[in-house]
């Protein structure tokens, strides 16, 4: 399918779900990357990405998709079965399932928050997150859930990235599927002008571009906002636009 549809059924399936969007309460970065095995088109990962959105947290994601023989193998290890999403937090010594009890520790721990509700709350969460990730659905498969043959990259990528964003969701899903691990660096957003595409929040709110951690790293060294924005070390390549992103990371790692 096209970018433009891609695009299309990505923004359909996020207003499902319009969570991930804005750093709702800004936490201290630990010390220590959190790690995060996950692949993109499970609603119990979404669930997480959003709340590190929102809390403005980075981590090192290690990609376990369908298939996947890269990372799923260390996740048992680490945690002891295969299930997803898997967080440790080595700060604190944690390692967790379920993404309620990491959503929960996460608040707790970086934001001093209580516990999501549960219950009724929960199912709708499950259920509009399911929706959200079900919009990754192709003509050729479901895309960020099966994996494909790949090349290891020596050092972790990094993304700038948030949950809600559609052109965001289409570069995750092809990191995933190919299985190669990388730093997201939270980009969400701070103040309601910056709301809408960049041109509304630069030529008609002419909002501040770094309201937030990493949207200030992003003004200061490539002289705009955008997401997403992809770094590979390896290469020493650096890059926006989600189709330049995408085509470049099968050019470079996919078999």
């Amino acid at each position: 399918m096209t970018t433009t549809a891609d695009f299309l059924l990505n923004v359909l399936g996020g207003l499902a779900r319009p969570r991930g969007i804005s750093v709702r309460h800004a936490s201290t970065p630990p010390a220590k990357l959190l790690k995060l095995y996950e692949f993109e088109a499970s609603n119990y990962c979404r669930l997480v990405r959003e709340v590190l959105t929102e809390l403005d947290l980075d981590a090192l994601i290690l990609p376990c998709p369908k298939g996947g023989t890269r990372f799923r193998a260390e996740a048992e290890r680490v945690g002891g079965k295969q299930q997803f999403p898997l967080l440790v937090d080595e700060n604190t010594g944690t390692t967790l399932y379920e993404s309620a009890d990491i959503i929960d520790y996460l608040r707790r721990t970086y934001a001093g928050l209580g516990p999501q509700p549960r219950g009724w709350h929960r199912s709708v969460a499950v259920a509009t997150s399911l929706f959200s990730s079900l919009t990754l659905l192709r003509l050729r498969g479901v895309t960020g859930y099966k994996a494909r043959p790949s090349r290891q990259p020596a050092q972790p990528l990094e993304l700038y990235s948030f949950e809600f964003s559609p052109y965001s969701k289409t570069v995750r899903a092809e990191l995933s599927e190919l299985e190669l691990p990388y730093i997201l660096r939270s980009t969400g957003k701070g103040h309601w002008k910056d709301m809408g595409t960049a041109v509304v929040r630069d030529t008609i709110w002419k909002a501040p571009m770094g309201t937030t951690r990493n949207r200030r790293w992003l003004e200061q060294h490539t002289g705009r906002v955008q997401v997403p924005y992809l770094i590979d070390p390896n290469t020493g390549k650096a890059m926006y636009e989600s189709a330049d992103i995408r085509r470049y990371l099968r050019e470079t790692y996919a078999r």
